[in-house]
């Protein structure tokens, strides 16, 4: 019987560690049990504040997941992916077991090497529109995942997402708990989580279209206004259980690796999931079943500034 060895396991935690997480707190770990990769939470990472019933950490873990299955594909034994395989150990995520050897696709390559190349961009983006090709690719990647994306079309959706978007964050800036919170994950230049001022948004000004984070209240360059109709998609899923959230996760890295490889920048915006009021208020203006887990803006622009990840040795545990 196929098994994975310790060399799969450092391949799949090499790729796993570079997926997104809220404040980039990075709440992971990988271990090799019995033959196969086990992805596990790490609740001293949880956001107490922020994140306290798990959502954003089962997002980022379900993309650590996708990460961790490019790479086993890449290394030519794609794994059977089974989600909260152990009720009696809660911890454990994902355990990924040996599937029938084979070589990757050419868009399983394609994307494996997006996987170090991904990273936000928070600045303004160009105004050229993203191609209808490369919006079905995204909508396929999150569909193949078992979730969906709905792109909004038109200055009156994206009007009425602003507006849901800009009250969540209102809410969000005056929770001073949830501030202080943020503030300990921002500015760690020298530290392996959290975001570098370099990798921050600049700060927001009255005329910007969608909520910007305040990591570090860097002014923008003059002229440089965000777009005035960016590419705003909606990643959702049909139910909200937490094998939905893993799955959300998954779903959202493939279309983030997907916006990489079309050369294309992108950004999340979490604001509306986070504020349950807003949340079912986004979902309701979507006239369509199902819960929105986050939401991304997408278009041309830069490449994103890399955040800070921790060592693979950091990650696995014995």
């Amino acid at each position: 019987m196929t098994r994975y060895d310790e060399s799969d396991l450092r391949r799949a935690a090499a790729a796993g560690i570079q997926a997104p997480s809220m404040h980039n707190s990075q709440p992971w770990a990988f271990r090799l049990h019995d033959g196969a990769i086990e992805v596990l939470a790490d609740p001293g990472r949880q956001l107490s504040v922020a994140d306290g019933g798990g959502w954003a950490m089962r997002l980022a873990l379900g993309a650590a997941t996708f990460n961790a299955r490019l790479a086993l594909t890449w290394g030519g034994t794609p794994a059977d992916v089974m989600f909260l395989p152990d009720s009696a150990r809660p911890e454990v995520i994902a355990r990924l077991t040996p599937g029938r050897s084979r070589p990757p696709t050419y868009v399983e390559r394609d994307l494996y090497a997006a996987i170090d190349r991904r990273h936000s961009n928070r600045d303004p983006f160009w105004p050229d529109p993203v191609p209808a090709d490369v919006r079905i690719r995204l909508i396929e990647a999150a569909r193949v995942e078992g979730a969906w994306l709905d792109l909004l079309v038109g200055m009156t959706a994206l009007t009425g997402f602003s507006e849901i978007a800009h009250s969540a964050d209102r809410v969000l800036r005056r929770d001073s708990h949830y501030q202080a919170e943020m503030i300990t994950w921002v500015d760690t230049e020298s530290a392996y989580d959290g975001i570098p001022v370099a990798a921050a948004a600049a700060a927001g000004e009255a005329q910007d279209l969608l909520p910007q984070r305040n990591f570090g209240g860097r002014r923008r360059a003059p002229g440089r206004d965000y777009e005035p109709e960016p590419l705003v998609g909606i990643l959702g899923t049909g139910g909200d259980r937490k094998l939905d959230q893993l799955m959300a996760g998954q779903a959202l890295q493939h279309i983030l690796l997907t916006v990489t490889d079309a050369g294309l920048a992108s950004s999340l915006i979490s604001q509306p999931i986070e504020v349950p009021a807003a949340r079912d208020q986004l979902r309701r203006s979507l006239g369509r079943t199902g819960f929105p887990q986050i939401a991304l803006r997408i278009g041309y622009g830069h490449q994103g500034h890399p955040t800070p990840r921790r060592e693979v040795a950091d990650v696995l545990i014995g």
